[in-house]
């Protein structure tokens, strides 16, 4: 998750100019924007689209090219990044919908296909299966980080790739994140991922839970911050995205629960995550309540302000 770290972008900036990769960036959003902006910045050369014309015009006002068009912006591409709302969005781009063809036969031989994408499992080793036979590289790499780390270049991937593969798109990463963690090979990032977020959806129910619990025995926000920040109460979804305002000034709690990383954005994580914990059988109980309760907070209002207003929501159910 996104930390005060910045990237050494005049470092990278010289070593991206001497390996002269042709970058197509596809997904220009709220992640994906300012993740080809710093690639740019490096030196890169890069070439986005996005199918959103608002998120085209944000990304040519902060000095990235972009093209009339998925096919276009591939043309030549070195690498082919996608930063894609979901996993039918990456296989669809890769194959090809609506008579349109797909990136995969669009690509040059043996180009590398990075996803960033956070999808099911499943879908990101599909994914890699089809640029493999089409004669493609493959890598997953989600990140972890939200829009502040995609900006500030601090963000977190998770890698699922033969070795070899994630040395060659490592320096990439290098400029986009503060790390960068091999976790196995292809799907395994995805994995990684919603491990990850798994714990932090259920963390921060709990964190703010008991902020909740201590509002009603008579402590102060500080007080519980102070002792459980130094204690086994000690968790990221405390310390760093503290859900109530003052203990952690930078929180979002302190600007209204902006995200961040949004509430629909982690219901969705978790979906994926349920779904992996039924494909494999695993007795959660946490989790699957966890998702049913972001659920409900999305469709409730929540799916644009940070994860961590829950604590909104479970104030507001707990009376006076």
């Amino acid at each position: 998750m996104p930390d005060d770290a910045t990237p050494d972008v005049a470092g990278a900036a010289g070593d991206a100019a001497a390996r002269k990769e042709h970058i197509a960036f596809l997904g220009l959003g709220h992640m994906g924007g300012p993740m080809a902006v710093n690639l740019v910045k490096a030196g890169y050369t890069v070439t986005g689209f996005d199918v959103v014309p608002a998120a085209v015009e944000a990304a040519r006002e902060h000095g990235v090219p972009v093209a009339a068009s998925a096919a276009e912006a591939v043309a030549g591409a070195d690498v082919v990044l996608t930063m894609f709302p979901s996993g039918q969005h990456v296989l669809d781009a890769y194959v090809g919908a609506g008579g349109q063809p797909g990136l995969l036969a669009t690509a040059g031989a043996d180009t590398m296909f990075l996803d960033c994408s956070t999808i099911n499992v499943d879908e990101a080793r599909e994914a890699a299966r089809l640029a493999l036979d089409a004669g493609h590289r493959s890598v997953d790499a989600p990140v972890s980080g939200g829009v502040v780390g995609a900006e500030a270049g601090t963000l977190t991937f998770m890698v699922g790739a033969l070795p070899e593969d994630f040395e060659t798109v490592r320096p990439m990463l290098d400029v986009m994140g503060k790390r960068a963690v091999l976790c196995g090979e292809h799907g395994a990032g995805q994995a990684a991922k919603i491990c990850n977020n798994l714990i932090l959806g259920v963390s921060m129910i709990a964190v703010s839970e008991a902020f909740i619990l201590g509002e009603k025995l008579g402590l102060t926000h500080q007080a519980l911050f102070d002792v459980a920040s130094a204690a086994s109460g000690q968790c990221w979804a405390l310390t760093t995205n503290c859900p109530v305002p003052g203990p952690v000034p930078t929180s979002p709690a302190n600007r209204d629960y902006q995200p961040g990383f949004a509430g629909a954005l982690m219901a969705k994580d978790l979906k994926l995550a349920l779904n992996a914990v039924r494909s494999t059988g695993v007795a959660a109980r946490m989790g699957p309540l966890a998702s049913e309760i972001y659920d409900a907070f999305a469709a409730e209002g929540g799916a644009g302000r940070d994860f961590s207003g829950i604590i909104t929501d479970i104030r507001d159910k707990s009376g006076k």
